[in-house]
């Protein structure tokens, strides 16, 4: 412990002044008080001491001062007791100094030497998103999206497994309210090894903030948490701070930085549900202009509702061949999505695309085959996955579709896959593709930012579910939770999700347990066959951003999704270490990473995508494993592309991680109007590491 301590610059000796909490009085000195029929004196604070020996030495005064109403005599502590004290101070120390040393180490906390009690509620605060001043004054920015000035000004970095959002770093040009004085080495990050958040860059102070009151008076009193710190440059006037706006936002340069291959999405209705190619002369011309500033390939969604649509093992290629040779002679990459769930109903969505006729026919007699909620709502999205291995899908399993499917693929265009044109094969695992329960479906009625729903009440899961409960010694366990809420409801107001709530208990646990290891369980059988189906070939899955009550202890709505991820669990480690058993490459989108505005505009939904988002690329690196990502929303001015360049390109990254690839959503004739493709054109040019002539500075 000793050397522990001495590494980060504190020992038994320097912590001994440390309050790390409220001291209480000892149980023993209670006990002999009680038996004594000696009354214990209670200070003007309400009888609650400090742990400080200053406090301790009043406080001992005290008892020693103060006649007892019987004997009239002071009190005298014998030896063994002072001794018992004396050892119980000496563990309060050494824990404390183990806090510390950890908060230092693993958090980047810039904790002085002799840190209290109010030093580390201070950075916990800031590192929420609350504003405190110098004096101690505290209270929430009035948007979650702007982070505060103030704080500590090394990166609060934490475990995979906490619930406190990650932030990052006030960029040099974007200087806030320090409290203390700090030199300039401890301003500067601390990275571990395995976990990085990077430097900020000046796009991370949202465009609600800017737009705000170009300097704001923060006095501290009254009216002072109706406005957020607004980070730029400070002054002091009047004994109050003011906080100017930069006019002028920097830009990194990033010539000479790792070449990122960029991808742009096809239409939707590139394929109609004949598998013909809609307009393949528009398409060659779009094609041949985004050849010209070097993009590097395109991708295309496979719908199986289109290609296996009316009988079971027919295939139809024909317009996605058509497809494929257009972009060969064009010289471009593909990346291919087997999409296995249905299209329409979601953001983006301008084409309907069901699942196959034929299944279609299955599941109006036997609609277990849909994934299910409470009430007993169907969703026709995408198949469950308790069919995986049940042969109701005309005597084939799910899974056995899905690899017929993906075999007929590899074999129709070899070609294709020996000539290096199809770069990436991306398997479909839910809805939307992604790894992930439909727990918020918008035809449900589920509307941001709802916990959600759990969807495993079809009959196959539900027997899943009896026989883990039956194996777990509880067969009484083999249901959903009943006090969960509902799509819209927010986590304090279900006795499941609530803070101490029953996720927490025994049943809670053993419920998300199974539910998360459904979710994998799926995922390993299918990528498993996908392995086989594409050897030599990179295959990816895709996993979304649920972001929304990210801050609250549950992440009630990660939970419903399947990412068993609270505050006290990393809920993402056994997905990597899945992905990484077989050789696949991760697809992560989070919203735009706080492009959007629904923190600001649901500010008590306590979401932190930018957390989020650091949390999962820092589990998928930390295991090795590439990752892709794609913009969840269209994006066409140079804030929004900026935003996606740094996070692609981590500043000062200490093992130089970026993605592997980035797909641009979507092709269209508003990305190809000359303002917006100019800068679609620089944003290209920046992720493959040139450079670029009008950085702004």
């Amino acid at each position: 412990m000793t050397t522990e301590m001495q590494r980060f610059g504190t020992s038994e000796d320097d912590d001994e002044d440390m309050g790390m909490g409220v001291k209480e009085e000892d149980d023993d000195d209670d006990d002999e008080e009680k038996n004594n029929g000696t009354p214990i004196m209670v200070g003007l604070d309400g009888g609650l001491a400090s742990s400080t020996n200053n406090n301790r030495f009043h406080q001992h005064q005290q008892y020693q001062d103060q006649p007892t109403p019987q004997a009239g005599v002071r009190r005298c502590r014998p030896v063994e007791e002072k001794e018992r004290t004396k050892i119980r101070e000496r563990q309060r120390r050494a824990v404390t100094a183990k806090i510390l040393a950890g908060l230092r180490r693993h958090g980047n906390y810039n904790l002085r030497v002799r840190a209290d009690i109010n030093d580390v509620i201070a950075a916990l605060a800031r590192e929420a998103g609350w504003v405190v001043l110098p004096d101690g004054t505290t209270f929430p920015s009035s948007s979650q999206g702007t982070r505060p000035a103030g704080g500590t000004s090394a990166t609060p970095l934490t475990s995979a497994s906490s619930h406190v959002p990650m932030q990052q770093n006030p960029s040099a040009s974007l200087r806030g309210i320090c409290s203390g004085n700090k030199s300039s080495a401890e301003n500067n990050a601390c990275h571990m090894k395995g976990v990085f958040v990077p430097t900020s860059s000046p796009y991370d102070v949202s465009s609600s903030s800017r737009s705000q009151m170009a300097a704001m008076v923060a006095a501290g009193g009254e009216g002072a948490q109706n406005y957020p710190l607004i980070a730029g440059s400070m002054d002091t006037v009047d004994n109050r701070q003011v906080v100017d706006i930069p006019q002028k936002l920097q830009e990194r340069d990033l010539a000479g930085t790792p070449y990122i291959p960029v991808y742009v999405m096809l239409p939707l209705g590139v394929i109609n549900m004949k598998c013909e190619l809609v307009d393949p002369d528009g398409l060659v011309k779009q094609l041949r202009i985004l050849k010209s500033i070097n993009v590097d390939g395109v991708m295309v969604d496979c719908w199986w509702g289109i290609v296996e649509a009316h009988t079971p093992q027919d295939y139809n290629w024909n317009g996605y061949k058509r497809l494929f040779q257009m972009v060969r002679e064009l010289k471009l990459k593909l990346q291919v999505v087997l999409s296995f769930h249905e299209c329409g109903g979601n953001i983006g969505d301008d084409v309907c695309i069901p699942l196959p006729h034929w299944v279609a026919e299955i599941g109006r007699s036997n609609p277990d085959i849909f994934f299910t909620d409470r009430e007993g709502r169907r969703n026709p999205e995408c198949l469950s996955w308790g069919i995986d291995k049940e042969r109701v899908l005309r005597g084939r399993t799910a899974v056995e579709v899905y690899f017929d499917y993906m075999r007929s693929f590899r074999v129709e265009f070899d070609e294709f896959f020996e000539d290096g044109i199809i770069s990436i094969i991306e398997v479909g695992l839910g809805p939307c593709g992604e790894l992930r329960y439909p727990s918020n479906p918008v035809k449900h009625g589920w509307r941001y930012p709802g916990v959600g729903e759990f969807q495993c009440y079809d009959q196959y899961l539900l027997k899943n579910l009896r026989k883990a409960a039956e194996a777990r010694g509880h067969s009484f366990w083999a249901r959903g939770p009943d006090n969960a809420g509902s799509y819209n409801s927010q986590p304090h107001e279900t006795g499941f999700f609530c803070d101490g709530g029953d996720y927490d208990g025994y049943y809670g646990r053993f419920f998300l347990n199974w539910y998360s290891q459904v979710l994998v369980d799926h995922g390993d059988r299918v990528l498993t066959l996908a392995k086989l189906a594409f050897e030599g070939t990179c295959i990816a899955a895709k996993l979304s951003g649920i972001y929304w009550w990210n801050k609250t202890a549950s992440h009630a709505a990660e939970l419903t999704a399947g990412f068993y991820n609270p505050c006290n669990r990393d809920g993402y480690a056994a997905i990597m270490a899945l992905l990484k058993k077989h050789g696949s490459a991760l697809n992560f989108t989070c919203a735009e990473w706080g492009l959007l505005d629904h923190h600001v505009d649901f500010p008590g939904a306590l979401a932190d995508p930018e957390g989020l988002a650091w949390h999962v690329l820092n589990a998928a690196w930390d295991v090795c494993i590439p990752v892709a990502s794609e913009n969840a929303l269209p994006c066409h001015d140079r804030e929004g592309y900026n935003k996606i360049s740094e996070r692609a390109k981590p500043l000062n990254d200490p093992d130089g991680r970026h993605f592997c690839a980035f797909t641009y959503l979507r092709l269209g004739a508003v990305l190809l109007e000359r303002p917006n493709f100019v800068e679609f054109e620089r944003f290209v040019k920046r992720m493959h590491g040139e450079a670029v002539l009008d950085l702004h500075s």
